[in-house]
């Protein structure tokens, strides 16, 4: 395996069954929805659970979140001053960009598959990197119902005569989804990051497990589960077929009227002649 040789497309269907998948901070963190009642995790998130997974199959990580922060580092300066070889070239007069951007996506998977803009306070040089892995907003199939919960604590934050108003609270969850998000792997933009074979297999992997070690309060352990990994290889490093049309080849449906398990939907994939399609059962 090595340099990326072949266009990658990739399409995901998941469950989200009485948990909030992605709260709206500017909508009192209720399940993100659009104008039409269709609900929606944005690509961040997407992104954010890829990387913890590939983080727990021990792969070094530039955006890590604070709470699962494996090498001491507090910030995003301070891990990237922390590669001897990008404080250097901080240092030098030349400040050569193209060289930071290198040894950044030899050190980061989530730098060479994602890309990253390294603009620190206090620093002349700026860097940025295109990534070749896409991910789109995933939005559920039908509308979807939110069921809001009023909560309380069994005690005060603080020592007082009288319960304090910390003590109420709103839980905000989807009752039951089917998601489904598209992506694809650009290998012009491999190339540029030394984005390889392995890592995208390692993309991979980690999207047929992308709700593993992710449980919350707001998202219990079983409430969020990938259903189908679609996963097409083309011929060629361009591809066979626009990104659009194979990512139209998946139709997910609705069995009854109002589905209530992944038994309820019919997922049906159209072939596509001379690409290479690996379906894959979540794990």
């Amino acid at each position: 395996m090595g340099q990326l040789a072949n266009k990658i497309d990739f399409t995901v269907v998941f469950l989200v069954k009485n948990a909030n998948p992605n709260g709206d901070p500017l909508n009192g963190n209720r399940p993100r929805q659009n104008f039409e009642g269709y609900g929606e995790i944005s690509d961040v998130c997407i992104k954010r659970k890829i990387r913890n997974r590939l983080q727990d199959m021990d792969e070094k990580i530039f955006v890590q979140s604070d709470d699962r922060s494996d090498d001491g580092q507090k910030s995003l300066k301070d891990r990237a001053d922390a590669v001897t070889e990008l404080a250097k070239i901080i240092k030098d007069k030349a400040k050569d960009s193209d060289k930071y951007a290198k040894v950044a996506c030899e050190n980061w998977i989530d730098t060479r598959s994602f890309g990253q803009v390294f603009a620190f306070k206090g620093s002349d040089l700026s860097v940025g990197v295109r990534g070749p892995v896409s991910i789109q907003t995933a939005v559920s199939v039908l509308p979807i119902d939110i069921t809001t919960m009023q909560i309380t604590k069994s005690v005060n934050s603080v020592t007082g005569d009288k319960k304090g108003s910390d003590t109420m609270g709103t839980k905000h969850f989807v009752d039951f989804g089917v998601y489904v998000f598209n992506g694809s792997i650009n290998t012009q933009l491999a190339e540029k990051t030394g984005f390889t074979e392995e890592d995208a297999l390692k993309i991979k992997e980690a999207l047929k497990t992308l709700f593993e070690n992710d449980a919350s309060s707001a998202r219990p352990d079983g409430s969020m589960e990938v259903l189908k990994v679609f996963w097409w290889k083309h011929p060629s490093k361009l591809g066979k077929y626009s990104s659009a049309k194979v990512h139209k080849a998946v139709k997910v449906q609705p069995k009854v009227e109002r589905p209530k398990s992944a038994d309820d939907f019919s997922i049906i994939v159209s072939p596509l002649d001379g690409i290479e399609l690996e379906e894959i059962d979540g794990q």
